[in-house]
């Protein structure tokens, strides 16, 4: 299997390569040449399976050569070992339709975790096999930072900067990155700046020559091939669980940056059968508008109790239209080109007919994100934080035929969000025991001005050049 650019310019790398550089050097994202598909016989003899071993099956065809099924179901084996609960995602029913995919029994309490413990041991295991080290930038808007650094942290060969958006990150999300005082760990809180500034930042300094030149660059944010790879397959332990493939499932998915959401377009893609992915945005809902109307146009971000969607460039969406204009990488470069000049572009027929195939899409304010809360602890008992509340709200509103199991993606534990759902609820959430001293621990970053030369000198400064 080899992986290609969605602008189509950038030369193929193998698995590994991928895995490496994150962003593809014509700007573009790598996507597989094609997507592996497994028969109904296939899936079904999946059931049963226990996580580690379900993740090696469906990630095989992605890894081709890079790594023997031993090696990569042992890389499986560590990295869901740390997770909390034995079944790793477990299924929560709430009513006759609605099911909960709880992704947050991880590390960090957050659905990032799913992928980046794996994509630790991944970055380790191929940077073993060469003398560089690797020079990890990222961007976020509150989970993927913790669950990166976690899994990076005090590992060989690597070191981790992240950016996040100064004071528009909940304090636990804040505390889980900036608590953890590993050497090759550099927190970077960006002043007046939103998600989607710091995320530009990382896109240039990818594409930035004086940089990539000297420093060996990766990506951990959902840019990263592998990111998306490892969570594909949380899609097809649902849906095992609740009857694939004989039956269809649907899925809402709470999203900002598309990521979540577009591995369940490629859990279809590879014979999963999935009724209907539902996006679920909040007041910050470019997706929704290009989903219901084809107008791709970036707004003004709003700040919301739900700061993981607080986001008005949704990368992954690129993928998404790579595939659903003919896999025309020039096509899509000119169609991004304009959209980064101008912020703005109409979504091509093709793509739009070939996207409401599988996709509807839903927003919520913050009155129905309450509201969905409030509804999830007065009929089932069960706490949610506000990414999970948008997404059952999205689910509850979609109108599926009652046959049809909706599963929403629960993806933070709620006591990241303690505020808000003791507004919505009159119960605080308590912090889980293994995570309990956070707010003892000493805190480290460095504030930094939302200008490219500041972070990216300070890269520079602290990073460690490529070998020769």
């Amino acid at each position: 299997m080899d992986y290609i650019s969605t602008r189509g310019s950038a030369p193929a790398l193998d698995f590994a390569g991928a895995t490496l550089a994150g962003l593809a050097s014509d700007g573009g994202l790598y996507v597989p040449r094609m997507w592996p598909r497994f028969s109904a016989d296939e899936i079904a003899a999946m059931a049963g399976l226990p996580y580690a071993e379900l993740a090696a099956r469906i990630m095989q065809p992605f890894v081709g050569d890079s790594l023997t099924p031993e090696r990569l179901l042992e890389l499986t084996r560590a990295a869901y070992g740390r997770f909390a609960h034995a079944a790793v995602t477990p299924l929560k029913q709430l009513d006759e339709q609605n099911w909960l995919l709880e992704l947050f029994h991880g590390p960090t309490l957050a659905f990032k975790d799913v992928a980046l413990q794996l994509l630790g041991l991944l970055f380790e295991e191929f940077l073993g096999r060469g003398s560089d080290n690797l020079t990890i930038v990222g961007a976020t808007s509150g989970d993927t930072g913790s669950a990166a650094i976690d899994a990076v942290a005090g590992r060989a060969k690597v070191d981790i900067f992240m950016l996040h958006p100064h004071g528009r990150v909940s304090d636990v999300q804040r505390r889980q990155m900036t608590t953890v005082l590993a050497p090759n760990v550099h927190n970077i809180a960006v002043t007046d700046a939103t998600f989607d500034d710091a995320q530009a930042m990382v896109k240039r300094m990818f594409n930035d020559e004086g940089m990539t030149g000297r420093f060996a660059i990766g990506a951990v944010n959902s840019i990263n091939w592998a990111r998306l790879m490892a969570q594909v397959v949380y899609y097809f332990a649902a849906g095992l669980q609740l009857g694939a493939p004989h039956r269809p499932v649907a899925f809402a998915v709470p999203t900002g940056n598309f990521g979540d959401v577009f591995a369940g377009y490629v859990a279809a893609q590879m014979g999963l059968p999935v009724a209907r992915l539902i996006v679920a945005t909040n007041v910050n809902d470019i997706l929704h508008r290009a989903l219901t109307s084809g107008d791709y146009s970036a707004g003004t971000v709003t700040p919301t109790a739900a700061p993981s969607m607080d986001i008005q460039v949704s990368s992954n969406f690129e993928r998404l239209l790579f595939d659903l204009n003919g896999r025309d990488g020039t096509a899509l470069a000119a169609q991004m080109a304009t959209f980064e000049a101008t912020r703005a572009m109409q979504l091509t027929n093709a793509q739009r007919e070939g996207a409401a195939a599988l996709f509807s899409s839903a927003r919520a304010d913050a009155d129905q994100m309450s509201q969905a809360i409030r509804w999830a602890w007065e009929a089932s008992g069960e706490l949610l934080d506000p990414h999970t509340a948008i997404g059952l709200h999205a689910a509850r509103s979609a109108g599926l035929p009652r046959d049809v199991p909706v599963v929403t993606l629960a993806t933070a534990h709620p006591a990241k969000f303690r505020d808000a759902v003791e507004r919505a609820t009159g119960h605080r959430p308590s912090l889980p025991a293994r995570i309990g001293d956070l707010f003892e621990r000493e805190e480290r970053m460095i504030e930094l001005p939302g200008d490219y030369a500041a972070i990216a000198g300070y890269v520079a400064a602290h990073a460690v050049p490529r070998a020769g």
